[in-house]
Order: C-alpha cells, then structure tokens, then sequence
C-alpha cells in the first residue's frame, strides 16, 4: 500500500509551504488508494511552539486535507508525535552504534566553536565536524559515557565512493562521500535529531514514498546512510520543486511571506488556496486553471511536474479566488460563508434576504472576504460616513436634491426598470446629464461616489432607506 506523509515542525504559523507538500502527499496517497499521515516532528525543543502542532493540525482540516493518521487521529502506528517516539529512536541510535555506523563524540559546543573560528582565522572554511573522535575505541568511549561524561551520537559516513539517491522527478543524484557531514544523530539530551527520528518513523510506519521539498535533497545521502545502516530499504524519494516568493527566492514566512493563516483571516477560499497550489509546479492535462482535489487525483502524473521553481503571486491568488466567488460557487454558498466569516471577524449582520441581495450586487467588487465589509458598510448602516468626493458631489446636487426625493418618493414602484426611467427622465426635464444627477445622488445614498450600478443599489436600499439618506445628505449639503 502507497503511505505518504508530511513532517512539519511545530514552531510557527502554519506554513504555506507545509500545505503545499500535503496537497501532492493526499493527492498521490489517494489516487493510489493509498494512506497520507501527519507526524509532527517536535524534536527541536529550543524552537518548539505550544500551540503550533494544534494550528497545523487546524489548518489541514480548513483545507479538507485532513489526514488518515495524526496525533489527532492515532492508528496503532502511532504515537505520531516524534518526542513520543524517543525510546525507539534511541534503541534504533544504539543498533547503529553497535554494528559501527555511528560514534560517540565528546566535544563540547566550547570546543566546536573554537575549532571553527580558529578554521575561521586561518582562512579556510569549517566546513562540519572535524570527525575527531571517529575512532575512539569502542571501550573508551563507552567507559567515558559510562562515566557521564556528554556525548552526542554521530552517523560514520563513508569517506570514500558515492552515494546515489534515486529520486522520481531527477533521476540518480550523485553525491561524493568525502562532502558529506558526520551528522548528529543524537544529541547531548538524549533527543534524536530529524535525520535518525525521521527515517526509524518512516520506516516503522510504512512510508512508501518521501514525497517533500526540494530543500531536504541535500540531506537525502545522510537519510540513505541512515538506512542502510538499519537494514532497511529505501523508499521511493520524491522532491517537489521550489515555492518561490515575489523575490525569486524560496518562500518563507522568515522572510514575511504569508502565511496560511493570513489567508484564511484574509478571506481566502480553502479550494482556491488549494487550487492555487496544485497550480504551483504541475498543470491539467487540459489546461484549465479552475481545478480542485478531485481532479487533481484524477488527472495527476508526476511527469507533468515542471522542476523549474514557481513563484507564489498573492495577486494572482486573490484573482482566482474572485473566480471562485464569481464562477464556482453558488449565490447561496458564498453568502453563507462570507456571513459565517464575518460573524468570526466579529461583525454582526442577519443572515436575511437583504444581506444576500447586497452579496448578490457586490460580488464583482471584491476578490477575497475581507474586502466586503469595507466596500459595503454603508449597505447595513445609517451611520456612515461621507468622504471628500461625496461632500463635493452633495454640494453640486444642492440645487435639485430635494426634488429629487420627491420624485422618487411618488415613483409607482422602485424597482431597477422603473428607477432608470425615472431618474433619465428627471436629468432630461432639468436639463442635466444623467451622470450629473446620479452621482450626487450616489453620494448622499452611500457616502461615497464608488459604489454598484445606480439601479441596482436603490433597489436593494429601498425606498424607505433612500429617502431617509436623501433627508441627512441634504441636512449635511446645507451645513
């Protein structure tokens, strides 16, 4: 059975980039009917975040790409918490220890630091450990670790020949052994580092495919190493391209990048986050932009997967998902989203036929839902308030304002039809152009002169709203 899985560190909002990598894991775990889990890797302690694994666990069910196993979610492989895991990570360290893949060094960080920085002052580069304590003999150091004395576990990498790592989207990549890095294994409190917790958890949990950033391709030949030292075969490595940012370099939220969680507060939709993503490295065999899941577990093939990195374009992502709002999803649906996400900004409107009416008229105004309540305040309120261009625009209407508002307030109906008759036939009778008469009118009815077609916003007001507005904006014209 196909397993894939993501690994994140729970040391921040949740990452852009960790979405990124769960899509094609639930995408490529599904269409092989398969399994796709979630194992928080929290051994960095120094960098743990509280409440990060809960937001990341948070964000996959926001996005409907919730695991099969998790520490949400236990299975019998489990726990799936790494810092739960530390006994079998230190039994699998010992294994290695035993059969010669690793060493005890005893160095303390004192001693490191100042190899490196005397490396430093002679001008060359320090380039990882020194490997001074590889070959110890096996007694000394285990009477000194016997004895207490510190000591972190190291892989033994070869340091002749090459190691080869078979990856899906690149094919064999080569790296020389004498490059490689003696790789701690352990550390100095007993807790594993990613490099040995991340590859005896793959292992024990059935992983199939490591499918994960570009970033980690690097770390691939100690991962191998690892590996075989155990005895195990390998999975099948896959390592997705570059998520760049608006700079050309890789997407980070160290660097400001937004992060998922600024998107949901954004307004952006889950699927067209999603969608978003899937467009990031790979495309339809048809070339369609709107796309969802589904689709993409119909139509996916890592062969479509372009290696050349993609820039995250937060503009273009607020486009699609306009597209979403305009094209995919129903009247009905996007007015109760965009009510259950105001309610969660803490913005207090009925869910009535009123509010669905103004949804329904200022949808080609907004891309994203945080956009809305800004653009439409005054739909919902009799207090807003009047900008600049609006008091210029009541000043201009001064004159025939108030006939205006007897028209309307006798006009047989006030529907968009009947409106438009009658406020064309009211610019021709003084001898105005429409825009003349409609704009000063726009403005003491909304505050402001950017607002939806005429028509449509008086008759969504009203006629009780619209007079009553007309009443305070001549009130203000004449102040």
């Amino acid at each position: 059975m196909v397993v894939t899985r993501i690994a994140p560190s729970p040391t921040g909002d949740p990452h852009v980039g960790t979405a990124y990598q769960a899509l094609f894991n639930t995408v490529f775990a599904r269409q092989n009917g398969g399994k796709f889990i979630v194992r928080i890797e929290d051994t960095d302690r120094a960098r743990y975040n509280a409440t990060s694994e809960t937001r990341i666990l948070d964000m996959l069910d926001w996005l409907g790409l919730t695991p099969d196993a998790s520490p949400r979610h236990e299975d019998e492989l489990g726990p799936y918490t790494q810092s739960l895991r530390a006994d079998l990570h230190r039994e699998h360290a010992r294994r290695l220890l035993d059969a010669g893949h690793a060493y005890r060094a005893f160095d303390t960080s004192e001693e490191l630091d100042a190899r490196r920085k005397a490396a430093e002052e002679r001008g060359e580069s320090y380039r990882g450990y020194d490997r001074r304590d590889r070959d110890l003999p096996r007694e000394e150091s285990d009477r000194r670790a016997a004895a207490g004395e510190p000591f972190v576990l190291r892989l033994r990498v070869p340091l002749e020949g090459e190691t080869v790592v078979r990856d899906r989207l690149r094919g064999d990549v080569r790296f020389d052994n004498r490059e490689l890095d003696d790789k701690v294994l352990l550390k100095t409190d007993g807790f594993p580092t990613y490099h040995l917790a991340a590859m005896v958890d793959d292992h024990l949990m059935g992983v199939t495919h490591v499918i994960r950033a570009e970033e980690w391709l690097v770390s691939t030949p100690i991962h191998v190493l690892i590996l075989r030292g155990l005895g195990w075969d390998e999975p099948e490595w896959i390592h997705t391209p570059w998520l760049l940012g608006p700079t050309g370099k890789k997407y980070s939220k160290r660097r400001g990048d937004p992060s998922v969680e600024d998107f949901r507060r954004m307004g952006v939709l889950p699927e067209a986050l999603l969608n978003f993503l899937g467009m990031m490295g790979w495309s339809m065999p048809d070339g369609r932009e709107i796309f969802g899941v589904q689709d993409m577990i119909e139509h996916f093939t890592w062969e479509r997967v372009s290696l050349g990195g993609s820039t995250f374009d937060v503009t273009k992502l607020r486009w699609l998902n306009g597209k979403y709002l305009r094209e995919v999803l129903t009247e009905e649906d996007v007015a109760t989203r965009l009510h259950a996400f105001l309610t969660e900004q803490g913005v207090q409107v009925p869910l009535d036929d009123h509010f669905r009416a103004v949804v329904r008229l200022m949808v080609p105004r907004f891309e994203v839902f945080s956009e809305f309540w800004e653009k439409s305040t005054y739909f919902f309120t009799e207090d807003y308030a009047f900008n600049e261009k609006a008091l210029k625009l009541l000043a201009d209407g001064r004159d025939f304002l108030d006939d205006l508002r007897r028209a309307l307030a006798e006009a047989p109906a006030f529907d968009q039809t009947t409106l438009e008759a009658l406020l064309r036939g009211f610019a021709d009778s003084a001898g105005l152009k429409p825009g003349k008469v409609m704009q000063p009118l726009r403005a003491a009815v909304a505050g402001t002169p950017e607002s939806p077609g005429m028509f449509e916003l008086l008759e969504v007001l009203g006629r009780e709203r619209v007079l009553s507005r007309l009443d305070r904006a001549m009130s203000v014209a004449s102040a």
